[in-house]
């Protein structure tokens, strides 16, 4: 591909087929043994690895930069007043904590309306009215409850589900069942998610997905990397549905993604500047914290800090500025995480890298195996 055309590329130049037995079920039971393909950028070498062999890559004074959002249990069954049809609510973000209001999802949505009264308990201690309509899906509920706020919130995330990714099919079917029970035999599905949908230094709720690259690392991982001198630090990046929506335009450059809500501390620019002036590595993990970085760097080629909103869409060519190294899943076709991975990696390197994960058996999806991107 010479350089004109990669200022011309069209969301069909990143289709392939992804066989529905490469996209993960559920995780490795041990994080940091998933598989990983390195991929060398400059060279286009691959290796096959596993995550725990990322330190090989790094050493001394080069940077980790993760995101520490908590995925709150977002997905929420309810009867509707009068008929009882079994209604399916997703909570997005709360607007008011006073006053109860949330903008939510609602399926199926023909039948909710303006003024109906949704059970989430079989005590009805909690009623949801439906008071506005957002999109064709959305929805803004006000919750009534007797409970007082701290409580309400506690109790409503007690009633919800892991917010689960639909291609993650839960209850499971006889094969993928049988499959989950010789690996995780003590667990319920539900546990199962519970523990693993989250990464292990989850920390400020707020995530309706989970941050998947992130999901590698193990406690043992990440004091694997301290000992070789690896410095972690943490943005926040509150995962949204709005990034995981199917790109529905050929030309890319019309492409809009609904915002996340970021927080970068001085914390992480300090760490960053330090790395750069040692021409040491920082490695974005996940495509969300390589868009924060990317959504708060200066013009000098420094970040600084920020609290706010970025809908910052990434997709070849791009000129990244912050980190160096990539530490990503396997992505859908044609996703917006897979374009940005394309971004940073070159398209032709990323294209055959997916063809030799189709090919090797490498697993797909939050639950799936990792790629990392080096020089």
């Amino acid at each position: 591909m010479n350089h004109f055309d990669q200022f011309n590329m069209k969301l069909s130049q990143f289709k392939f087929r992804l066989p529905d037995e490469q996209i993960a079920q559920f995780p490795n039971p041990d994080r940091d043994e998933a598989r990983m393909l390195v991929l060398h950028r400059k060279s286009g070498e691959i290796e096959h690895k596993k995550v725990k062999d990322t330190i090989s890559y790094f050493g001394e004074g080069d940077v980790f930069i993760f995101n520490d959002t908590q995925v709150f249990p977002a997905r929420l069954y309810a009867k509707k007043e009068k008929t009882m049809a079994n209604i399916e609510i997703f909570l997005l973000r709360e607007l008011n904590h006073d006053l109860r209001f949330w903008d939510v999802l609602v399926d199926p949505a023909r039948k909710i309306r303006i003024g109906n009264k949704l059970f989430l308990d079989e005590d009805t201690t909690i009623i949801a009215e439906v008071i506005d309509n957002t999109t064709s899906r959305g929805r803004t509920l006000r919750f009534l409850t007797d409970y007082d706020n701290s409580e309400f919130t506690q109790y409503l995330y007690s009633l919800g589900n892991m917010p689960l990714p639909k291609y993650i099919r839960r209850p499971m079917d006889e094969e993928t069942r049988a499959q989950f029970e010789a690996e995780f035999p003590e667990m319920t599905e539900k546990e199962l998610d519970e523990e693993y949908y989250q990464t292990i230094f989850a920390k400020k709720i707020g995530a309706v997905a989970a941050p998947a690259a992130c999901l590698h690392f193990s406690k043992h991982l990440m004091k694997r990397l301290e000992i070789i001198g690896v410095e972690p630090q943490f943005i926040t990046s509150h995962m949204s549905l709005g990034n995981f929506k199917p790109i529905d335009v050929e030309d890319l450059t019309k492409h809009k993604i609904e915002s996340e809500q970021i927080f970068v501390s001085q914390e992480v620019a300090s760490a960053v500047d330090r790395a750069h002036a040692g021409q040491k590595h920082v490695c974005a993990v996940g495509t969300e914290v390589m868009r924060a970085l990317e959504h708060v760097v200066g013009t000098e080629g420094q970040i600084k800090p920020y609290d706010g909103w970025t809908n910052k869409f990434i997709f070849p060519p791009y000129d990244f500025t912050v980190a160096n190294s990539f530490f990503v899943n396997f992505y859908f076709p044609e996703s917006s995480q897979q374009l940005m991975v394309a971004a940073f990696a070159g398209f032709e390197n990323t294209m055959r890298a997916y063809e030799a994960a189709l090919k090797e058996g490498y697993m797909f999806g939050d639950y799936g195996d990792a790629m990392l991107i080096v020089d």
